[in-house]
């Protein structure tokens, strides 16, 4: 099965796209949630924490991910010209109010967890 990612302009182009599909596909991707998680603690953070608390990440693949967060609007992308040069990632305000989506969604798989234990015991 193909991954077809739906663009935001694509869909203000196309208001016959469903909004729900465009938010999956704007959250959707094996590391997106948890790169929102590890951005989402306040501060703006820097690449490489972001890559060292996200071990089994690839960095081609974390690159891939932020960027499409970026152009997505959940993120900015921040360059200071230093040497070596430094790069901070934080939310923008769109992606803050994606918090509670994200807490649902936590709180969700933390039941559904509790359940399967449950069912289980």
């Amino acid at each position: 099965m193909a991954y077809n990612r739906t663009l935001r302009s694509e869909w203000a182009n196309n208001p016959d796209k469903c909004a729900v599909e465009l938010a999956l596909a704007s959250i959707s991707g094996k590391w997106k949630l948890r790169i929102y998680d590890v951005i989402s603690k306040g501060q703006p953070i820097r690449y490489c924490l972001i890559n060292n608390l996200l071990e089994d990440i690839s960095e081609k693949t974390l690159t891939a991910q932020l960027r499409e967060m970026e152009q997505d609007g959940i993120i900015t992308r921040v360059v200071y010209p230093e040497v070596p040069p430094r790069v901070e990632y934080e939310l923008t305000d769109l992606g803050k109010s994606l918090q509670t989506v994200f807490d649902a969604l936590n709180n969700w798989g933390k039941a559904y967890i509790d359940d399967k234990n449950t069912a289980k015991s």
